[in-house]
Formats: C-alpha cells, structure tokens, sequence
C-alpha cells in the first residue's frame, strides 16, 4: 500500500537504500558478536562471555528496531543471509585467537564502522525532511557510541 506521510519517493527510496545496509551491517555485527560469546577462551572467559552476550542482546534489538523502521516508510526490508551478505559494509577477519582481546578489537572496529556510517548518513540528510528517520538514526549513533566505550575500556 502506498504510504502519504509527506516524504516523495526518492526521498524514501534513498532513506530505505541507507537503512538496509546498516540492517546488512547490524546483522553482520550481531553475528560477529554471537561468534565472540560462544568462542572466547581464557581466563576471563566468564565475564567476557557475558559481557558479549549483552552486546549481542543489544544488537537483537537494534536489527528489529531498524526493519521496523523500513517498513514505517512503507518498504520491505531485507531479510535473508543472501541479502545481508551482499548490502553489508563489513568484512569477515579470520582471527589468530580466540581471545577476549582479539574479539574486542575486531568488534570495536566494526562498530566504529557503524557509528561512522550512521554519522554519514545523518549529514546526508539534512534536505530530506525525514526527520522520523533522521532521530532513529541519532537515536542508534548513540547506542553504538555507548557500546563501542564498552569495548573500548576493556582494551
């Protein structure tokens, strides 16, 4: 059904373009995390493993959260593995450890990945007047600011 909510199509298809691959990354993101918590190892195994389990936990709702988004302006949003792989940003690192540190590491890159990306989009829309989309997003930039710290200060 198309949707009358004073945004033109381009501004939506642009806004939608944008929120499907920070979905793509999100997705990637919370698997990376999954990844961390179950493969840790070391003698902080415990509390890492918790620690990454409440990143992903986060990251769950966040993945709702934007498709949620997607469809608030009237489009499908992808949904498949196939789909993520091919709009995501974000790389696959073999890691040499499975310890807490290399984890860490390549989760705050990635999340810095993320807050970057999300800070470019937001500057790119300053004509849209999606002002819905645009609060979502600075609404996201700040919970992967807070998450990125959380990983920060275990470095």
């Amino acid at each position: 059904m198309k949707i009358s909510i004073g945004l033109d199509a381009k501004q939506i298809e642009d806004n939608v373009k944008a929120l499907s691959v920070l979905l793509a990354d999100e997705h990637i993101l919370y698997t990376k995390t999954r990844n961390a918590h179950w493969n840790v190892e070391g003698a902080d195994f415990h509390a890492m493993h918790v620690f990454f389990e409440s990143q992903y936990d986060e990251l769950e709702e966040i993945i709702d959260e934007v498709a949620e988004r997607i469809r608030q302006l009237g489009q499908v949003a992808p949904g498949s593995l196939k789909d993520f792989v091919q709009l995501t940003r974000l790389t696959e690192k073999k890691l040499s450890k499975n310890d807490s540190q290399s984890f860490i590491k390549a989760l705050l890159e990635d999340q810095e990945s993320v807050i970057s990306y999300i800070r470019e989009v937001v500057s790119k829309m300053d004509d849209s007047k999606d002002f819905g989309t645009e609060d979502f997003l600075v609404g996201l930039l700040e919970k992967h600011e807070k998450m990125a710290w959380m990983l920060r200060a275990h470095l």
